[in-house]
């Protein structure tokens, strides 16, 4: 629970406890619930649509967009809307359209999505300082 929730809950049940109003305190407390439900419903779509990144590979490159680190974040809104921020390996890379075209067909079509757009950055400038250290070593990089 953040911090806001949790101060919320401790003022509110402090003044349900005097004012002994039992209703209150269960819509309350089931608002919380479904904030934690809510937010852990996030966590799983979040890993499914990093696992569905993880499937979209740089054709220049063995490596899959995510590893790459050409992913900088991933943000689902309440509405399941997704959020995409990447870069590309280089300004002038040759599928500079095609390939976030492909992550937000492919994120577009994860089940709970119901729609995805990528935003394309060059700040900061991918280097192959952002490449996981799994991908470092498949490359022969380590």
């Amino acid at each position: 629970m953040n911090k806001k929730i949790k101060r919320l809950f401790f003022e509110t049940n402090v003044l349900l406890s005097s004012e002994n109003i039992p209703e209150v305190r269960f819509v309350f407390l089931l608002v919380v619930h479904l904030q934690k439900v809510r937010t852990m419903s996030d966590a799983g779509l979040e890993d499914t649509i990093i696992n569905v990144l993880k499937t979209i590979y740089d054709p220049e490159i063995p490596v899959d967009v995510y590893e790459l680190g050409l992913i900088y974040e991933v943000k689902i809104n309440t509405d399941q809307h997704v959020d995409i921020e990447m870069t590309l390996t280089s300004p002038n890379c040759p599928v500079a359209e095609s390939l976030p075209q492909e992550v937000e067909d492919k994120v577009a079509a994860v089940d709970g999505v119901k729609s995805a757009k990528v935003n394309i950055v060059f700040d900061p400038p991918w280097d192959k300082e952002m490449i996981s250290e799994e991908a470092k070593l498949e490359l022969g990089f380590l």
